[in-house]
Formats: structure tokens, C-alpha cells, sequence
């Protein structure tokens, strides 16, 4: 992944597209010119499908706060209805 950013003109964003657009999903931003003022960017969106390791996931737990179950479970109860029909 490469999170630099790259300029390109208008005319080489239509005539490759193709290759710019892998660029940016592969985490490239693109700076798009016309007429050689910068007129648009092209940055990756958050994606659901992203791999995190495991050890990134536990790295994070252990700086997370603590939370309390029985708390955390009246809270809930407070604001949300048991009610199997609503």
C-alpha cells in the first residue's frame, strides 16, 4: 500500500482510468489537475473488507477502557424494550 499522493491531469485520469483507479484502491491518493490547478482528489473509502491482524486487535484491547457488564447491561435495559413484540 502506498498512501502517497500522485498528480496526474485530467487527460490521463480519462485515458487511464483504469490503472489510476487501482491505484487509489491499493490506498494511493490521486490529485487530478486541470489546466494545471488542482481541481479534485481521489483518495481510498473505508472498506468493511480491510484485514486486521490479530496482534493489531489485541494491541488495542489493551489500551481500551474497561467496561463494566452489569453497568453496561442496566444501561442498555434503560433504553432499549425486552418486549418480544415491540
Amino acid at each position: 500500500m502506498n498512501g502517497m499522493s500522485k498528480t496526474i491531469t485530467q487527460r490521463e485520469l480519462r485515458n487511464d482510468s483504469g490503472t489510476v483507479l487501482r491505484r487509489v484502491q491499493d490506498g494511493q491518493t490521486v490529485v487530478v489537475t486541470r489546466n494545471g490547478m488542482p481541481v479534485a482528489e481521489l483518495r481510498p473509502v473505508a472498506s468493511s473488507r480491510r484485514f486486521v491482524s490479530r496482534a493489531v486487535i489485541a494491541e488495542a484491547g489493551t489500551r481500551a477502557p474497561r467496561v463494566d457488564a452489569r453497568r453496561f447491561r442496566a444501561d442498555l435495559d434503560g433504553v432499549v424494550s425486552q418486549a418480544i413484540d415491540g
